[in-house]
């Protein structure tokens, strides 16, 4: 359990425009805040509406020691429940993703329809009313074919981030999509270190040869005012296939479509596209990256072969879960259409440098001779707003107990 002074302290210490006090970054406390304060009450991007195209088709998800099962019922649409029996709490679904009619308890075989209402309790006593035992729902959005959750019953707006986020990913038709490819590292770092490094591009063209071979740094801004003859060209190219360019920033969210670099057509290690079958409306895909990041998790890069989803899970105070998926046309025949080595070369690459660049953070923060360092302004400005977002809302929900 952690203290609401010490961590109202911690955040009141933070000083502003530089990293977080060492304990928000090593503390077992902290954590724990994390899990209630941050994971607990924002929207989380937990799947896509393709991985459970059938009634009864499911999967599950793990927010600290809370399992989420998200589920496709029978009218098709898409519920989130609390993955805990309302009998003796025990887990419903042990398996990450399968199939099931009904949701039965493994442990007395309570059985639940695919709307969470129970429809069989077997062996209870005279009078019992199953009516009075739904599982408890979860909150649940969908846009553009991806899955949202959010564990509180009093969740952030997400009406805007819909308005934002829609337009710009509908045409790539996330719906008709599949996940190719999952990698899954154990990263011996905090979660927030993790998603600092994964918002800026400081240290990549040092720490990521693979990926800067295709991507121009759009965290740099051109501070002439006047946009170059690339971007113009690109903005043309995209608009007229109906393609929205240009960058919105909310509360919680970043979206945008950018430039790759010039000849370049998807993160590849030779630039050129590796999906025959193209992601949506692209045309022949010369469309950039069209790119979001939610906090406090996840960002995705979608080109116009495939999608790549990069996803943060805190499970201890200096251990966070990275993975790393790659999302590829329904259709897409793996050694037909695309080869999987040279699909996840540039990002599985890129993964496996950041959780070392995250982790020799971590030991660094570890240190006696830590002290909270200055972000630049120039090329931190994301994780500006990540740790700046953090602390905000870490004061609110503190505010509100």
């Amino acid at each position: 359990m952690y203290s609401k002074d010490a961590i109202q302290a911690l955040l009141d210490a933070r000083q502003e425009g530089f990293s977080l006090p060492q304990a928000l970054y090593t503390s077992p406390g902290a954590f724990e805040f994390d899990l209630e304060a941050i994971f607990a009450r924002s929207w989380l991007q937990v799947g896509l509406e393709s991985q459970i195209p059938r009634p009864g088709d499911y999967f599950t998800y793990s927010v600290g020691r809370t399992s989420i099962v998200v589920l496709r019922d029978q009218r098709g649409g898409i519920n989130a429940f609390f993955n805990t029996c309302r009998h003796r709490g025990a887990q419903i679904c042990t398996e990450s993703a399968g199939h099931a009619v009904r949701l039965v308890c493994p442990y007395h075989q309570w059985s639940y329809d695919l709307t969470g209402r129970l429809v069989q309790a077997p062996r209870m006593h005279e009078g019992f009313d199953v009516s009075g035992y739904r599982l408890r729902p979860v909150a649940v959005e969908t846009v553009a074919g991806v899955i949202f959750i959010c564990l509180s019953d009093n969740p952030p707006d997400f009406a805007s981030f819909r308005a934002t986020l829609e337009p710009m990913l509908e045409p790539h038709e996330l719906r008709k999509a599949k996940v190719a490819h999952t990698i899954v590292l154990h990263a011996k770092a905090n979660w927030k270190l993790v998603m600092e490094n994964a918002r800026e591009c400081y240290h990549c063209r040092v720490s990521h040869p693979h990926l800067m071979k295709s991507y121009r740094d759009f965290t740099v801004k051109d501070l002439s005012g006047q946009p170059a003859k690339w971007e113009v060209e690109f903005r043309e190219r995209c608009e007229a296939l109906g393609l929205k360019c240009g960058e919105a920033i909310g509360p919680w969210y970043e979206v945008g479509r950018f430039a790759l670099a010039d000849g370049v057509l998807s993160y590849t290690a030779d630039g050129k596209p590796v999906v025959a079958k193209k992601l949506g409306r692209v045309g022949h895909g010369d469309v950039g990256t069209m790119w979001w990041g939610v906090n406090p998790h996840c960002f995705n890069h979608v080109t116009g072969d495939f999608h790549f989803w990069f996803q943060a899970t805190p499970v201890g105070p200096e251990e966070t879960l990275i993975t790393g998926r790659w999302i590829v046309h329904e259709d897409a025949v793996e050694g037909v259409d695309y080869d999987r080595d040279r699909l996840t070369e540039v990002w599985n690459a890129t993964d496996i440098e950041d959780q070392l660049l995250a982790e020799n953070n971590q030991r660094g923060v570890n240190s006696a001779g830590y002290v909270p360092g200055p972000y630049s302004q120039v090329t931190e400005a994301l994780v500006l707003r990540l740790v700046n977002w953090y602390c905000a809302t870490g004061k609110k929900f503190l505010a509100q107990r």
